[in-house]
């Protein structure tokens, strides 16, 4: 006899995914923010968001940067890397900034890229991941739409991260 219905591992999966809809949405609330009757809280709000809108499109410059110097550097990873400098790029853009010209203080110089291709391709994989840590805490202070961004970006660059690190394993020093 064929078993149908809800399994165990069924509902307690589809209870953790409820759950961390729950909390990703925020379902709990808490107290409306107070304002003045000048609007002083709206207004630091949008600052603070403006900010950090303005962090993650000089990191995400940044980044393109380490991406095209790297390529350059080293022509054996440049078919591996375009897709994902094509991602960064977009990021760039979702964060409302055009990929060749960030606002705002330009972008830091990145360091010199390794001179072996593997060590280069894991010094971007690193970059990739303490970035993407470093927006999902930023999700913590994020208002709710920059938040959902953040997360994908966020998101984006942990699969990058993999991917660099899979890409140097398969490249030849």
């Amino acid at each position: 006899m064929h078993r149908t219905g809800t399994t165990r591992r069924g509902a307690l999966t589809a209870t953790g995914a409820f759950a961390l809809g729950a909390v990703l949405t925020g379902c709990g609330g808490g107290p409306e923010p107070r304002t003045t009757p000048g609007g002083t809280d709206a207004r630091s709000a949008s600052v603070r968001a403006e900010a950090l809108r303005a962090s993650a499109a000089r990191d995400s410059a940044s980044l393109l940067s380490r991406y095209e110097q790297v390529a350059a550097a080293h022509p054996v990873t440049e078919a591996g890397l375009a897709p994902l400098t094509a991602s960064v790029r977009e990021h760039l853009t979702a964060l409302g900034v055009p990929a060749k010209a960030p606002s705002g203080s330009p972008a830091p110089s990145p360091p010199a890229a390794p001179t072996e291709a593997r060590a280069a391709l894991r010094d971007l994989a690193a970059e990739e991941r303490r970035l993407a840590d470093r927006r999902a805490t930023a999700l913590l202070t994020a208002e709710p739409e920059l938040a959902r961004l953040l997360a994908s970006v966020a998101a984006a660059g942990a699969a990058h991260a993999y991917l660099l690190t899979e890409l140097a394993k398969e490249t030849s020093a």
